[in-house]
C-alpha cells in the first residue's frame, strides 16, 4: 500500500457531516410550451461560459449508464464518455462498439445519460434508446481527430484485459510505424457512435436546504409532458 493511501479504518472526514447549501435561480413557474430541447440548450450554454470563467472543467462530459445483462441479476454499469454533437434527434457520443459499453447497448439500448455542473449546481438526467449513427457520420468526426487519438483507437482494444501497460505502448508503437506516412488515418471498423434518442429530461436544480427544483419532461405519442417533481 501505497504511504499516501488513506487508512479505511480511520476516515479523513465523516461525510455524514459534510454540508453544502446548494443555490440557484428557480426553475419555470408556468410550464406550460416547455420545450426540453430549448432548455437543455440554454443550461449547456451556461455550462460553456463556467468553463471559459474557469469554474468548470469539462462540460459537455457526461455520464452514460447502459445495462450489464451478463449478470444476474442485470446490473446498471456507468462511464463519463463526451458529447460530441446534440440537436432534437438525439446525443451523439463516440466510442469502440466492440467495448463493454457497446456489447451492453447491442444487448439493450435503453440507456439513460446524466449532466452534473457543479459550479452551477444543475445536473440533467435523459433516458433513452441508442441508436448507431451512420458510418459517414463516424468517419467525418474520426476525421477531426487529432492524430494521436486516431492512431490509439487502433491500437486499443477497449475493456479487453491487458497484461501490462507496456503491452499496450507496444501495440500503440505499432500502430504509429504503420499509419507514419499515411496523412489521413483511417477509422477502425470497431470505431463508431451511437445517437441517444431521449424520451425523458430531468432538469435538476439545487436549492437551499436540500428543497431543489425538479422538471420532468416525458415524450408520449409525439409531444411532451411536463410536470414539477418534489425535491
Amino acid at each position: 500500500m501505497s504511504d499516501h493511501a488513506p487508512n479505511p479504518s480511520t476516515p479523513r472526514t465523516d461525510l455524514r457531516a459534510e454540508r453544502m447549501d446548494y443555490s440557484g435561480a428557480l426553475l419555470p413557474d408556468d410550464l406550460a410550451g416547455f420545450d426540453p430541447f430549448a432548455f437543455f440548450a440554454a443550461w449547456l450554454e451556461d455550462a460553456f461560459d463556467e468553463q471559459t470563467a474557469g469554474r468548470l472543467a469539462e462540460p459537455a462530459a457526461m455520464v452514460m449508464s447502459s445495462i450489464d445483462t451478463s449478470h444476474e441479476p442485470a446490473r446498471a454499469t456507468a462511464r463519463v464518455v463526451l458529447l460530441k454533437e446534440w440537436d432534437r434527434d438525439g446525443f451523439v457520443f463516440y466510442t469502440h462498439t466492440d467495448s463493454a459499453k457497446g456489447d451492453q447497448i447491442g444487448d439493450n439500448p435503453g440507456v439513460g445519460l446524466l449532466f452534473w455542473w457543479p459550479s452551477l449546481m444543475r445536473q440533467i438526467r435523459i433516458e433513452g434508446v441508442a441508436q448507431p449513427v451512420s458510418r459517414a457520420e463516424v468517419e467525418e468526426y474520426f476525421g477531426q481527430r487529432p492524430r494521436g487519438s486516431q492512431v490509439g483507437a487502433w491500437a486499443s482494444h477497449q475493456s479487453r484485459p491487458r497484461d501490462s501497460r507496456a503491452g499496450f505502448e507496444a501495440e500503440l508503437h505499432e500502430a504509429e510505424a504503420r499509419f507514419a506516412d499515411v496523412e489521413q488515418v483511417p477509422c477502425p471498423p470497431q470505431w463508431g457512435g451511437y445517437r441517444v434518442v431521449p424520451d425523458l429530461f430531468e432538469f435538476w436544480q439545487g436549492q437551499p436546504s436540500r428543497l431543489h427544483e425538479r422538471v420532468q419532461a416525458v415524450l408520449g405519442e409525439g409531444s411532451w409532458t411536463t410536470t414539477r417533481l418534489d425535491p
